[in-house]
Order: C-alpha cells, then structure tokens, then sequence
C-alpha cells in the first residue's frame, strides 16, 4: 500500500443545517409523507467540565468517506478549535482522558504545516453573537470503522476546545483547553 492511500484528502466546508433542518420540519408537517431526515451512524453528545449539554455532533456515513454535523450550544461568540481525539472517554474537568488528537498515520497537525494534516484535524467552530455554532465537514476518504477507522478498539472523542486552532503547530493547533467533550458511539437500534 502507498502512502497515497493512506492520506486523506479533506474538503471542509463550513454551512448551517438551517436548510436541513427546515425540510426535516416540511417533512413532518406533510401529513402522510414519512420522509425524515437519516439517521446518523454514529453520535457525540457533547459535555463541558460541569456536564452541561453543549451539544450534538452526528457522523453520516458517505460514498466520499463520512459527513459531520456538529451543533453547538452555551459559546460565547468566538472561533474554537474542533478536533476528533483517539479515546473514547471524556472524563471531566479536562477531558485529557480524551488522549491525543486522533491519527492513525502518524501524521503532524495541521492543515497549514507542510508536514500535516492529520485526520483528527478539522476546521474551526466559529460562533456568531447571539447564534448556536454550527458547522458541517466532510471528511474524504475517512471510514467510521475499520483500517484507520474512528471506531477503533478504544473508540473516540470529538473535543471542542477553548481558542482557534492556528492550523500549524504540531501536535494541537495551539488550540488550548478541552472545553466540551463528547464520546462518538453507535445509536442503539430502534
């Protein structure tokens, strides 16, 4: 296998799920239509140092590798870092439990570092005042599970953390403390 296969392209974008949020309530509202919004393959709640809900990551899996949809609620207006961490474990009040950030290919950090990006970095959560942060990213080439899966034996985390992410310096972005926690898992069968 060539190195090639084992780096990711990355194609961020960032956009609000106001258009997804609003069909998901036409659908809802059409009487007999049961068309709803896909259930996500994988979830994050997210939590900060206190356990306050500060919102909801989902992971879509796609023909492209995986989509995610992060909510965020109770920041301050302000750009934070984001990152996918290796463990699945958020204990409080610093989430380092959380391990590093997560990448499997040994990687640096860093969109911007000529030696990076690994596939725990993501672009930053910017919050508008008086807004909820949103954003949606895809994640090319990325599996959920599997060879250099998220879900690997220990599982992950996705981490919002207390500044921007510079996009440059290895191996955290110079992105600060762990502010909001969220163990990524599989929803149980309905």
């Amino acid at each position: 296998m060539t190195v090639a296969t084992h780096h990711q392209t990355r194609v961020f974008t960032a956009a609000t799920l106001l258009g997804a949020l609003a069909l998901a309530g036409c659908a809802s509202m059409g009487g007999d239509s049961a068309s709803t919004l896909p259930a996500p393959d994988a979830t994050a709640q997210l939590r900060d140092a206190q356990g306050a809900d500060r919102g909801r990551v989902d992971i879509f899996k796609d023909g492209s590798g995986l989509k995610i949809e992060v909510v965020a609620r109770g920041f301050a207006p302000g750009t934070y870092g984001m990152h996918i961490h290796t463990v699945g474990q958020c204990t409080p009040p610093d989430f380092a439990s959380a391990g590093a950030h997560w990448n499997p290919t040994h990687a640096q950090h860093g969109r911007d570092n000529p030696m990076g990006a690994h596939h725990g970095d993501l672009p930053n959560l910017v919050v508008e005042a008086g807004e909820i942060g949103r954003a949606s990213i895809q994640l090319v080439g990325t599996p959920l599970a599997g060879d250099h899966g998220v879900l690997d034996a220990d599982g992950a985390a996705f981490v919002i953390h207390a500044g921007p992410d510079d996009m440059k310096t290895d191996p955290s972005g110079n992105s600060g403390g762990r502010v909001a926690c969220g163990v990524i898992g599989v929803p149980a069968a309905g």
